[in-house]
Parts: C-alpha cells; sequence; structure tokens
C-alpha cells in the first residue's frame, strides 16, 4: 500500500506537479508589469482590462469543451496540445509587435485553465482501481494544487523582481520557457492512462454560446471606440437573444454543455448565480488593483506610485489571504455552519472593496484592505463547488460544481470589459495638463463599487438560499472544500473544477 502511495505522487504527480507549478506562475507573474505592458503596447491603462476579458471569455469556453474532449480521446492528448498552445501562445505574448497581436495572444493563453482539471482526471484514472483510489486520488490533488498556491505567489513576486532586472521582452519569455519545460516533462513522463469514456461534445450549445458571449463582448468592446452606439446596443442585445437561445438548444440536447434542468433547482441555482457575481471581484478586479498600484500620484494625484518589485509584494500578500481564507473557512464551518461563513465571506470582500473608496491613499490603506476582501475571497472560491455539489443529484456532483467556475469566468470576463470602459472614462491629466496613460480615479471608484457592491447582492443570495444548498451526504463534502483537494483561488482564471462527466463520477471524491 505504502509502495503505491509512493509510486503515484513520486511518478505521474510529480511531474503534474511541474505543470501545476507553471500553472501557477502564469496566473502570478504578469499581474505586477501590466503598467510596464501597457506602456510598451503605448496603450491607456484601462485597456489592459480588454486583454484579460479576451482570456476569461476563451476560458469559459474552453474548460467544459476541452474536459469533455479529454474524456473522449486521453486526458493526456488534450492536455499535451493545450500545453504547445499555451507554449506558442506566451511566446506570442513575449514578441506581439501591436495591441491586437498581444490581445490575440493573452487570449489563446487562456488553454493552461483546462490543465487542473485534466491533471486531477489522470490522477483519478490512474488511482481508481486500487483499493484506496479515492484517498489517492485526493492526497495527490491535493499535491498539484500545493504547488499551483506556490506557483501563484512565486510568480507574482518574481514577476515584479523581473521586470526591473530585464527588459520586458526578456522578461516576459519567462513563463514561455517554464511551459516549455513543462511540456517536456510531461511528454517524457506522464502516460497514456488508456481511458476513454463515452459521450459526445454539445458542438451546438458550445457554438451558439461562443456567437452570444462575442456578440456581448464584441459589442462593448466599441465602446472603447465610439462610445455607447446603436451597434453597440444591436449587439449586446443580439448577444442577449443568442443566451435564449442557448438555452432552449440545452433542454433539446442529450449531452448538453450546460444542464439547464439541473440548473433550475432551488437549491443550486443561487449558487450558481453567486458564483457569476463573485467571479466579477476575484478574476476582474486584478488588473485594476495593478494598475492603481503602479499609478505615479505625482504625475495624476492619485495612486500609489509603486516600482514592478514593490507592486508584486501587494499582490503576493493578497494572494496569500487567498489561500488563508480557504484553509480558515473549513475549519470555523464545522464550529459553525457553512452558509454562515459563507455569508461572512461575502460580506468580508464587500467590505473590503467597498473600504478602498476612502481608504486607497497609502500601500497599508491598500494591503488592509485587499486582505480584507482576500480572505473572504479565498473562503467563496474554495466552497461554493462544493455547495453546488451538494446541492445536486448525486450523479450529476461533477457538472454542478463545475458550473460554478464557467459562470464565476464569465462574470469576470464581462466585469473586466466594463472596467475598462469605467476606467477610460474622464481619463487623467498629468499636472502640465497632458492626458495621462493612467487610469481615471472615478473608474478605479466605479471599480471598487461594483467589486463590493455585487459581493453584497451575493450575500443577499445566500440569505435567501434554502438550507439544503449546502446540506451534504456526508460533513466531509463541505469540510472538504476548504482544503487543497477541492481548488484553491488565485488572481486569475484558475481555480478550476473538474467536470469529469464520465461513468462512475458519482464516486469520485470531492
Amino acid at each position: 500500500m505504502t509502495r503505491s502511495r509512493t509510486a503515484l505522487a513520486g511518478g505521474v504527480v510529480g511531474a503534474l506537479v511541474v505543470v501545476e507549478g507553471v500553472s501557477g506562475v502564469l496566473q502570478g507573474y504578469y499581474t505586477p508589469l501590466f503598467t510596464d505592458i501597457a506602456r510598451h503596447l503605448e496603450i491607456n491603462d484601462a485597456d489592459i482590462n480588454w486583454f484579460e476579458a479576451a482570456q476569461l471569455l476563451l476560458s469559459s469556453i474552453a474548460v467544459p469543451v476541452l474536459a469533455r474532449l479529454g474524456d473522449m480521446v486521453g486526458h493526456r492528448k488534450v492536455l499535451i496540445a493545450s500545453l504547445i498552445l499555451t507554449m506558442i501562445a506566451s511566446f506570442g505574448i513575449a514578441f506581439a509587435p501591436t495591441f491586437p497581436w498581444f490581445v490575440t495572444a493573452w487570449a489563446l493563453q487562456g488553454f493552461y485553465v483546462v490543465w487542473l482539471p485534466l491533471n486531477v482526471a489522470i490522477i483519478f484514472s490512474r488511482a481508481r482501481h486500487r483499493p484506496d483510489g479515492a484517498a489517492l486520488t485526493r492526497k495527490g490533488a491535493g499535491i498539484i494544487v500545493v504547488a499551483l498556491q506556490a506557483g501563484a505567489i512565486f510568480g507574482a513576486l518574481a514577476g515584479g523582481q523581473m521586470g526591473e532586472l530585464l527588459p520586458l521582452w526578456a522578461a516576459l519569455c519567462v513563463p514561455a520557457v517554464l511551459v516549455s519545460v513543462a511540456l517536456i516533462v510531461v511528454i517524457a513522463k506522464v502516460p497514456d492512462t488508456g481511458e476513454r469514456g463515452g459521450g459526445t461534445i454539445d458542438t451546438r450549445g458550445t457554438s451558439v454560446l461562443t456567437i452570444a458571449l462575442l456578440a456581448i463582448m464584441g459589442g462593448l468592446s466599441l465602446v472603447r471606440l465610439d462610445g455607447i452606439t446603436v451597434w453597440v446596443v444591436a449587439m449586446v442585445l443580439i448577444g442577449i437573444a443568442l443566451l435564449w437561445v442557448f438555452i432552449k438548444v440545452e433542454q433539446r440536447t442529450e449531452h448538453p454543455l450546460v444542464d439547464i434542468t439541473m440548473l433550475k433547482s432551488p437549491a443550486l441555482w443561487p449558487v450558481v448565480v453567486t458564483a457569476g457575481l463573485f467571479g466579477v471581484s476575484v478574476l476582474g478586479a486584478q488588473g485594476p488593483l495593478s494598475t492603481f498600484a503602479r499609478t505615479d500620484p505625482a504625475e495624476v494625484g492619485y495612486g500609489l506610485g509603486l516600482g514592478s518589485a514593490t507592486a508584486s509584494y501587494l499582490i503576493g500578500a493578497y494572494v496569500m489571504s487567498l489561500l488563508v481564507g480557504a484553509g480558515v473557512f473549513a475549519k470555523i464551518s464545522t464550529m459553525t455552519s457553512p452558509r454562515l461563513v459563507l455569508i461572512g465571506a461575502s460580506g468580508l470582500v464587500g467590505a473590503g472593496y467597498l473600504a478602498l473608496i476612502p481608504f486607497h491613499d497609502t500601500f497599508v490603506m491598500v494591503l488592509s484592505c485587499m486582505v480584507v476582501a482576500g480572505f473572504g475571497s479565498g473562503a467563496l472560491v474554495a466552497a461554493l463547488p462544493a455547495a453546488a455539489a451538494s446541492a445536486a443529484p448525486p450523479q450529476h456532483t461533477g457538472v454542478a460544481a463545475g458550473l460554478t467556475n464557467t459562470t464565476k469566468t464569465i462574470g469576470g470576463a464581462f466585469a473586466s470589459a466594463a472596467f475598462a470602459i469605467a476606467l477610460s472614462t474622464g481619463v487623467a491629466v498629468t499636472a502640465t495638463g497632458a492626458a495621462s496613460t493612467a487610469g481615471s480615479m472615478s473608474g478605479y471608484i466605479t471599480v471598487w463599487a461594483i467589486c463590493g457592491g455585487t459581493a453584497l447582492v451575493a450575500m443577499a443570495f445566500l440569505f435567501a438560499m434554502p438550507k439544503v444548498a449546502f446540506a451534504s451526504s456526508s460533513d466531509a463534502l463541505v469540510a472538504e472544500a476548504g482544503v487543497p483537494a477541492g481548488g484553491v483561488p488565485i488572481p486569475g482564471p484558475t481555480s478550476e473544477v473538474p467536470d469529469y462527466d464520465r461513468p462512475g463520477k458519482e464516486e469520485e471524491p470531492r
């Protein structure tokens, strides 16, 4: 027994640790460099939110599709393909000559979000036939997510340091080189498990959802060029209409991308809506946080004026508070109840962001507010998938948990687009009277107000939810939401929950 555990942890899991460590680096490395990237591309700080929105949008569609494809053709094959695409995109980011090229490369890099679901699926496939398969899967998932945490913190700190030591193009090549290393490790050390599942890819639903989201995001992007016009309104309305078509298509599909019937459950849909609202802050607000920290107050009268290295400490502290919040949730929920803790966590997120409106003048003020929001965010990202799983039928727990990730990512994508519009409105003026590339102060206040407001709305949903949404067949289900096997939050579209949709998934540890 001990030998089997050691073989699994030291073999395949050891290789997947490298992959998830690199995934964490990708999610933390670029954030301290956002202002430098904006100056290199000759864009305003507000436009950073557009390439964030593009990546989040692709991620929200890619995760369920690629996870299903992994079940059909093999998880290793899809993992290698996604690593190759991410490697190419990462080098593209380093050498992109213009803003459109950079947006394209940044969006394609978003394929890395499927690594965690695929990695957990590989571990599950190798361990499922062993007597202690469930324990091995939990242990393996915990190990790789710890690597994800460490990579995110290391990436945030290393990105800021490399930004000051190297030319920007060289600093941006570091993540690409690490992805290349991860690709070599997977090819050499991760064998094909031979496991293949049934089902098909919902091409109709995926196509309609993609067009709908692109229409809405495209309409919002036009605001950047011409303001609110009839074309903007028309595209957004077309996107909303297509979302209605998507719902109808999914209701008539045998293997839908989103199970609409299950989603209608009064115990489940509030959890999924809460995840979408929460995505606004946990995924959409990281770019504005970085650019505000880098904005020079001597030039425009606000901001912290930090260098990339010092800004990385702020980002790193925020990431650490997320991780602490995830771990504390499990302990506190056993003393009170998961429902009360989630309500309190939403309140912390709202309080942290709303406090930024009056308290943003010093590094200590901003750090304190972000740590408060981070504690609450950690608890929410760790616990919402478990709440959704416990509210769903036993045979659909994976799908339900995956829905929280999808709606969270979509919420972050729309928030990034909205924040880009807000930050570009009333662009700052320098002390000499010239237009500045910094986002507007009114825009930052709008960002913080939206993040705080959506958190309070989410808290209202949690108050109104039936208690059965947080009940589970085992107390361990909810308690495990706070440990690595349940997913760990980081600043980016990364806390993916595997959506396997394969026979036997009801036996998979959560």
